[in-house]
Order: structure tokens, then sequence, then C-alpha cells
């Protein structure tokens, strides 16, 4: 199966909230790679890579985050794996 890259853009209160603690377990139980960090004004960024049908549960389960995490917005842009990706981890 073919894999994409999908890089998400996540607004809200997505900080302080585990919310890249809770994004990587989801990821590894998935079993995609990439990364996830904090950026400044309260935003993460997310970047998963494995076969469309997955990455697409990842960010279905973006759009809603862990318990205390509010979500106002998630931007999706698509484009080529990156082969240098392995296993899936938080970036500080």
């Amino acid at each position: 199966m073919d894999e994409i890259k999908a890089t998400l853009l996540i607004k809200g209160r997505v900080q302080g909230v585990y919310f890249r603690a809770h994004t990587q377990e989801q990821a590894l139980r998935l079993g995609l790679r990439g990364y996830v960090r904090n950026l400044p004004l309260r935003r993460v960024e997310a970047v998963f890579v494995g076969p469309r049908e997955v990455v697409e549960q990842a960010i279905a389960w973006c759009r809603q985050g862990p318990p205390r995490a509010e979500v106002s917005e998630i931007s999706v842009s698509w484009g080529e794996p990156d082969p240098a990706l392995a296993g899936f981890e938080i970036r500080y």
C-alpha cells in the first residue's frame, strides 16, 4: 500500500494537556511514522506518514485530542512521505 505524509497544524487548547504524548501513543498504536511538536502561539504540529486510510484515522483523532484538549482548528497539507522519518517521536 502506498504511503502518504500529512502535516497538521492544530490550534486551540493543545498545549499543557498532554496532546503530544497522546498523539504519539495514537500514532504508535496505528503504526505510523512521524513526529509531533509544540509551536509558538499555542499551536501543535503533527506529521504522520503511512497508508492514507490509517493517516486519516490519526487526523480524526487529532480533531478531538486528549480529554483536556479543546481543538478549535486543524489544517492539513498532504505530501510525499519522507523516508528519513523512522518511528514516531515527540520533538522539542
